[in-house]
């Protein structure tokens, strides 16, 4: 949702998915990202005085590094705040919002419900975006449309395969490839329940651009772009009391691995949003490649960042 909410007269704008956006409003979130990576010193002093709270109730490297970042960069302050040592632990999140809001400029944050997050836009004077929850991960996605866009040089047209469970990225990839006009075929032997959005594939199927299947050969073979995600989110990877599951989810995706023999005859680029769990959703080979754009769909969560942090605070 790029909703808004208006507060004392004051029309303010939430990113927590794209249920808002339409597709010609999304590619142009795309072109901005890519036009600010190409001209960072026009940026600079943008958000000069200005602060943003990221606020974080899950485990980050690149949310925090790339929306800390962004921030510095366009001449604001990012004030990074755990959940674990503030009193959003204790309190309603509603009040805590709205004393946070009053103090800063826009709030990201990553939370475990979607719920929550919701509850945070309703109550917040200022813009909210989500840093990622068990539902949507929209700024990944935009990354991820900026990388494409930038391989393929275009959207439209373009197909990419997504391996994996199902999950909160899955379902923004959905979003944003259905609705920028990018082919998107869907390999997801698990469904995570926590991430059903059926509203969402709803209107994706309505749109002809998006199908689903379990043949991963068939799929990737005329692919420009090969995708994939951790099969276990990160917090329950070392959770003892998660080792059944995770040990059945790996007996069951294994043969769904990225790998030589799965892209064999392929020339698609390989993807993963990260963290990566090296001999289970991806080998070490295809990490590798020639053709991995890993790193650079990685550093291009900077650049999403910062598209949306200019198209929300009104830059």
């Amino acid at each position: 949702m790029l909703g808004s909410a208006s507060i004392e007269g004051t029309e303010k704008m939430h990113l927590i998915n794209f249920k808002e956006l339409t597709g010609q409003e999304l590619g142009a979130l795309v072109d901005l990202g890519i036009e600010v990576k190409g001209s960072p010193k026009k940026y600079l002093k943008t958000f000069e005085g200005k602060s943003a709270a990221l606020i974080f109730q899950k485990t980050s490297t690149r949310t925090r590094v790339s929306f800390e970042v962004a921030m510095t960069q366009l001449g604001g302050h990012g004030l990074y705040i755990d959940w674990r040592t503030t009193n959003f632990a204790l309190a309603d999140i509603s009040d805590e919002l709205q004393y946070l809001s009053r103090n800063v400029d826009c709030i990201m944050a990553r939370l475990l419900c979607d719920t929550d997050l919701l509850k945070m836009a309703d109550a917040s004077r200022v813009p909210v975006i989500n840093g990622c929850d068990e539902k949507y991960h929209p700024s990944q996605a935009l990354a991820d449309l900026i990388t494409i866009k930038e391989k393929k040089g275009k959207l439209k047209g373009a197909k990419l395969v997504y391996i994996g469970v199902h999950n909160n990225v899955t379902n923004s990839l959905i979003e944003g490839c259905t609705k920028t006009g990018v082919k998107l075929t869907t390999v997801t032997p698990i469904f995570n329940e926590a991430a059903r959005d059926d509203d969402l594939l709803s209107e994706a199927k309505k749109t002809g651009l998006w199908q689903s299947t379990l043949d991963a050969k068939k799929a990737v073979a005329d692919a420009d772009f090969v995708y994939t995600d951790t099969w276990i989110d990160m917090e329950f990877f070392t959770d003892p009391k998660f080792a059944a599951e995770k040990e059945k989810r790996i007996k069951l995706m294994m043969p769904y691995q990225i790998n030589a023999q799965l892209l064999k005859g392929s020339n698609a680029y390989i993807m993963h949003d990260m963290p990566i769990h090296r001999g289970y959703e991806i080998s070490a080979e295809a990490i590798e490649s020639e053709k991995s754009v890993i790193y650079e769909q990685a550093e291009n969560r900077l650049y999403s960042a910062k598209a949306i942090f200019l198209r929300l605070m009104g830059a």
